[in-house]
């Protein structure tokens, strides 16, 4: 059983995505932020960060096993149950890489543009223009990318499409849009009509 501790934010969403893809059984443990409860002492245990995701495997060979961080919990995730991983060499370094750049770049820089637009105590122009420009941009390299390949990996779907995932389908929260990145577009449809997608999106969405 793996039990992850998580809430309904573009990062939330990755795992429960994820275990609804593999077919792993799994349990959501709501981690309320309204509250600040990923600051209490009790889950600084699992993640001295204070974020989530979290999870914690309970059936780990050295026994129970918690990991925070979302690029690591899927990359564990995919290596532990060997799916939506490549197993041709050069169709994983694809995967690392666009898992990679979504942990560095998408998922910061749309938070940075959605935290100055909509939560920020004083406006910032600067701030919000600048994120919002490097939003677009790395649209942008999605879009190629998305351009000549079915998926970020390759042919495969991946977890750096699930990664990816959480923040295209909502990127009216940067201030941003997906009216020139039409292959951007296809790709967040085709993920969303995924029927294990829906599922992990309904069991977030529950709690």
């Amino acid at each position: 059983m793996i039990d992850v501790y998580t809430a309904n934010t573009p990062n939330g969403i990755k795992i429960p995505i994820t275990l609804e893809e593999m077919g792993v059984p799994y349990r959501i443990i709501r981690v309320d932020l309204s509250r600040d409860e990923q600051k209490s002492p009790a889950f600084l245990l699992l993640n001295p960060n204070g974020r989530i995701p979290v999870i914690v495997d309970t059936e780990a060979a050295a026994g129970p096993l918690s990991i925070f961080e979302s690029g690591a919990i899927l990359l564990y995730l995919a290596e532990r149950f060997g799916q939506l991983i490549p197993i041709n060499q050069v169709n994983r370094i694809r995967m690392l890489e666009y898992l990679f750049l979504q942990v560095a770049g998408v998922g910061p820089t749309f938070g940075q543009a959605g935290y100055f637009l909509r939560v920020a105590p004083n406006n910032v122009p600067f701030a919000i223009e600048r994120y919002q420009a490097e939003a677009r941009r790395l649209i942008g390299v999605l879009d190629l990318r998305l351009a000549n390949h079915q998926w970020l990996a390759g042919d495969d779907f991946t977890i750096a499409d699930i990664a990816h995932f959480g923040w295209l389908r909502n990127p009216g929260y940067a201030g941003v849009d997906l009216d020139k990145a039409p292959n951007v577009q296809h790709w967040v449809k085709r993920i969303s009509e995924r029927p294990a997608v829906q599922r992990g999106l309904a069991a977030v969405a529950l709690y």
